[in-house]
């Protein structure tokens, strides 16, 4: 009986190491499945979307409301942040060029950072932790208290009203949003500038846009529109597919911001690669 017993311990060993691989493979398959499923309702959502986009009725007035929710309110904050990154750019970029005789270029490369690429990322980002994470909360709020199921039997439109407007409403506003940064960024690049030195605000202006095409603009502004439409939609379809519990409204508003900004670097990544592309 003594000989058997490494026997039965090999087939135990191996019975429990196949349970385990199955396990595992269980629950990569029901991981893949999930993320699948979460791909397929995000495409569905996204193509309503577009469908309500461009029937009529319009919600106008939701629309101006959601802009001046947007726009106007994120100003300060923006503003400041635009001011800090120019302040912030000049001062870490000056010893650099100091290091090579070439500070006299350092009002042009703040500005060409800043309108290509620092400006429009840094923006966006902002804008999807407070704009992503409003959307999310707010719809999952209305969610959780069955208002949106209540638009629904009322025989309201609630993709329209609710999601259309804030879409809409992000996708023209973070561009204007942008290019208020990029001013504030200049501005704040000037001080950085006269913090150690004396240059008269004309001529600052003078050297940082004259080396700035109107090509550096384009594919900033154009990339800052699919940044609002991205902050827009994942923090509408995070709230709008909430769950029905109360911590499914800090969920949404927790995974908005944090998909946002996953996609805002990702249409970045392809933006730049297009542009290029274009260039060359």
């Amino acid at each position: 009986m003594k000989n058997f017993q490494p026997i039965i311990k090999a087939k135990n060993y191996t019975t429990e190491k196949s349970i385990k691989l199955t396990e595992k493979t269980i629950e990569t398959a029901e991981s893949a499945k999930s993320f699948f499923t979460s791909v397929g309702d995000f495409s569905v959502f996204i193509l309503r979307v577009i469908k309500e986009t461009f029937s009529l009725p319009f919600e106008f007035r939701e629309f101006l409301k959601q802009c001046y929710q947007i726009g106007n309110k994120s100003l300060p904050l923006v503003g400041i942040t635009g001011a800090i990154m120019g302040v912030v750019l000049t001062i870490q970029s000056r010893p650099v060029l100091n290091e090579f005789g070439a500070e006299s270029m350092l009002p042009n490369m703040v500005a060409v950072s800043l309108i290509r690429e620092i400006g429009p990322v840094i923006t966006a980002l902002i804008c999807a932790g407070k704009v992503g994470s409003g959307m999310g909360a707010e719809l999952g709020s209305m969610k959780v208290t069955e208002q949106i199921e209540a638009m629904e039997v009322s025989a309201s439109e609630p993709m329209k009203y609710l999601v259309v407007t804030r879409v809409m409403a992000a996708t023209l506003m973070i561009p204007l949003l942008v290019i208020f940064a990029d001013t504030m960024g200049m501005f704040g690049s000037w001080l950085g500038v006269n913090i150690k030195g004396d240059l008269n605000i004309a001529l600052f202006f003078s050297h940082a846009f004259s080396s700035v095409d109107f090509i550096d603009f384009i594919p900033a502004v154009i990339k800052s529109f699919f940044f609002g439409a991205v902050i827009g939609i994942v923090g509408c379809y995070k709230g709008y597919n909430a769950g029905r519990g109360t911590e499914s409204v800090g969920i949404a508003a927790n995974s908005a911001v944090v998909l946002s900004s996953l996609l805002i670097i990702i249409v970045d990544l392809i933006a730049v690669q297009i542009t290029d592309m274009m260039i060359k």
